[in-house]
C-alpha cells in the first residue's frame, strides 16, 4: 500500500506514478482518509509536473470507477455535452432540451462554479424546488420520460472526482490540463454516455486563454475519452467576451428561458448552441450532416418543442410548473439594480474580470463551504464592437457592492477602435 504523503512527493519530484499508486491515492480521497491538505498537495504537484498520458488515463478510470457507473436502455442515443467553463455560458440549458427534441436523452450531470466561471449546477440551485442531487432512480426517470435531466454529482457518481473538484476550486489548481480531463471525463463515463461533444474555451475569460493550450486540452480529451470507448468530439469556441449578455444565476436562468421561448437569441450565443447541438445530433447518428441538424434545431426552439421540454424537466425536478410563463415570479431578483453607462465602442473586455466581480457580489465562492446569492450578477454585458452606451446592469445585494461591481465592471471593458469579430466557432477537433 503506498502512503499518500509518498505518492504526492513522487509526484512533486516530477517521477512517473503506477496505475496502483493512482488508484490507491483516488481511493484515499473517495474514503476521506486522504485530508483535503493532501489533495489539494497532489492537485499542486500534478499542475506543475503534469501526467503522462497513461498516468491520465490511470487517474480518469480510478475516479470513475469510484462510484456507480449508469447503463442505459433507450430508444435513442445517449448524449451529452461538457464545456471547460467561461462567463455567461448558459448553454447547457438550452442544449439539453434542444437535443432531447430532436430524439437525443441528454443525462447531464454538472458541476458547480470553479474558479472565475460559473456552474451550471449553480444557475439550476436558483429555481426554487428544483433538486440538483435527486437521486439515481429519480434522475433516470425523468430523462427517460423528457429526454433530457440537469443534475449535480451525487454521492454515486464519481464522488472522488466530487470531492477534488471542490478543492481544486479554492486551491488555484484549476487550470491544470490532466486534472480537467480527467474530471470531465470520470463524470460523463460514470453517466454511460454513447457520445460526447466538448467545448473547450479559449480567450480571456477562459480558463485555456491561448489557442494552442485550448487545443492540447482537446485533443487530450478527445484522445482519452475514444481511448476509454468513449466516442468524443471538441469545438474550441471564442470566450473573448462573456457568451451570453448575463452572467450570474438567476440571471442566466432567465437568459436561456428568454432563449427557449424566443424572446431573445442573441447571435454569438445561438451560433456556439446550434453548433454543439449538431456535433450531438450527427455523432449520435440522428443527422447525418450538420446543415440537417442545424435546421431540425431551429424547427426545435421555432415549434415550441425544446422550451417544452425544458419546462417539464424542471417540473418533475421539483421545479415551478410555469417557470417559462412566469419567471419574474418565481426567479430571486436583486434589491438594488444599477446600469453602468460609457460613451464609445467596446475595443475588448478582460472577461475573467466579470466573472471575479460576480464572485465579488456574492454570486461564487472562495470556499467550498461557501453559499452564494442566487439573484446577484450582471445583465445586458455589451460585447465587442458595439456602442449602445450601457456596457451592463448591475444587480447586488446593496449599495456597497453595487458600487464595487460597478468599479470592476468598468475596469473590464477597454474602449477605443471596434475590433476584428472572430467567429463564435474557432476549431473542431475529431
Amino acid at each position: 500500500m503506498s502512503l499518500p504523503q509518498e505518492t504526492i512527493r513522487r509526484k512533486r519530484d516530477g517521477l512517473t506514478l503506477t496505475e496502483a499508486e493512482i488508484a490507491t491515492f483516488v481511493e484515499g480521497i473517495t474514503a476521506e482518509t486522504v485530508t483535503e491538505g493532501q489533495a489539494a498537495a497532489f492537485a499542486m504537484a500534478v499542475f506543475f509536473r503534469g501526467l503522462s498520458l497513461p498516468e491520465r488515463v490511470a487517474l480518469t478510470r480510478a475516479m470513475t470507477a469510484s462510484g456507480t457507473v449508469l447503463a442505459w436502455d433507450l430508444p435513442g442515443p445517449v448524449l451529452d455535452k461538457h464545456s471547460t467553463g467561461g462567463i455567461g455560458d448558459t448553454v447547457s440549458l438550452a442544449l439539453a432540451p434542444m437535443v432531447a427534441a430532436c430524439g437525443g436523452y441528454v443525462p447531464m450531470i454538472s458541476g458547480r462554479g470553479l474558479g472565475h466561471t460559473g456552474g451550471t449546477l449553480d444557475k439550476l440551485a436558483s429555481i426554487p424546488g428544483y433538486d440538483v442531487a435527486p437521486g439515481l432512480d429519480r434522475f433516470q426517470a425523468v430523462t427517460r420520460a423528457v429526454g433530457c435531466a440537469i443534475i449535480g454529482q451525487t454521492g454515486d457518481l464519481a464522488p472522488a472526482d466530487r470531492r477534488l473538484y471542490a478543492i481544486r476550486d479554492v486551491s488555484g489548481t484549476v487550470e491544470s490540463l490532466d486534472l480537467i480531463t480527467a474530471s470531465i471525463l470520470s463524470k460523463k463515463l460514470a453517466a454511460g454516455l454513447g457520445g460526447l461533444v466538448m467545448d473547450v474555451k479559449v480567450g480571456s475569460g477562459a480558463f485555456m486563454a491561448e489557442r494552442d493550450a485550448a487545443r492540447a486540452l482537446a485533443e487530450s480529451i478527445v484522445t482519452v475519452a475514444n481511448g476509454a470507448g468513449l466516442p468524443t468530439r471538441a469545438l474550441i469556441t471564442d470566450m473573448d467576451a462573456p457568451l451570453a449578455s448575463a452572467a450570474g444565476n438567476a440571471v442566466e436562468v432567465a437568459y436561456a428561458i428568454d432563449y427557449l421561448t424566443g424572446r431573445r437569441r442573441e447571435p454569438h450565443f445561438h451560433a456556439v448552441t446550434l453548433a454543439l447541438c449538431a456535433e450531438m445530433l450527427v455523432l449520435g447518428g440522428l443527422c447525418m450532416g450538420a446543415d440537417t441538424a442545424a435546421a431540425r434545431l431551429e424547427d426545435a426552439l421555432v415549434s415550441g418543442r425544446a422550451a417544452e421540454i425544458f419546462s417539464r424537466m424542471v417540473a418533475m425536478l421539483g421545479g415551478p410548473a410555469d417557470l417559462l410563463e412566469r419567471p419574474e415570479r418565481h426567479l430571486p431578483r436583486a434589491p438594488v439594480v444599477r446600469k453602468v453607462r460609457a460613451e464609445g465602442v467596446v475595443a475588448s473586455v478582460a472577461t475573467r474580470e466579470i466573472g471575479l466581480a460576480v464572485i465579488g457580489l456574492g454570486g461564487g465562492r472562495t470556499r467550498p463551504q461557501d453559499g452564494i446569492d442566487p439573484a446577484v450578477g450582471f445583465t445586458d454585458l455589451a460585447r465587442p464592437g458595439t456602442a449602445s452606451g450601457i456596457l451592463g446592469i448591475v444587480h447586488a445585494r446593496d449599495d456597497a457592492a453595487a458600487e464595487a461591481a460597478e468599479a470592476a465592471l468598468r475596469a473590464a471593458y477597454r474602449l477605443g477602435k471596434a475590433p476584428s469579430v472572430e467567429p463564435a466557432v474557432l476549431e473542431r477537433v475529431e
